[in-house]
């Protein structure tokens, strides 16, 4: 089955950018989504993007929009998130998803591939 690994997390400070990397291993893929979500300690998972096999679709959570952007290089096996304007509120655990689908989700139960996940903080 694929293996996920996310890497890029850190502490920042606000107002400040990360790119987070996501590395699928373990499979031959054909064509799949992936999505990027976070979660908080003591709060549900929450959908952060998603994109399509192509990079031609995208979604964005409300909260992210204009400050995420979320890509991917499939000759890679790779998934980027790029944040830029960080907020204390973004502050969470980041993790990666990947499902065997042309087209992305924002629903977390769809995916069926994940990574352990990468700190963000960011500092106010």
């Amino acid at each position: 089955q694929a293996q996920l690994v996310e890497s890029g997390g850190g502490l920042v400070q606000a107002g400040g950018s990360l790119r987070l990397s996501c590395v699928v291993s373990g499979r031959t893929f054909s064509r799949y989504s992936m999505g990027w979500f976070r979660q908080a300690p003591g709060k549900e998972r929450k959908f952060v993007a998603a994109i399509s096999w192509s990079g031609e679709t995208t979604y964005y959570a409300d909260s992210v929009k204009g400050r995420f952007t979320i890509s991917r290089d499939n000759a890679k096996n790779t998934a980027y998130l790029q944040m830029n304007s960080l907020k204390p509120e973004d502050t969470a655990v980041y993790y990666c998803a990947c499902d065997n689908s042309l087209i992305p989700s924002k629903l977390g139960s769809r995916y069926d591939y994940w990574g352990p996940g990468t700190q963000v903080t960011v500092s106010s």
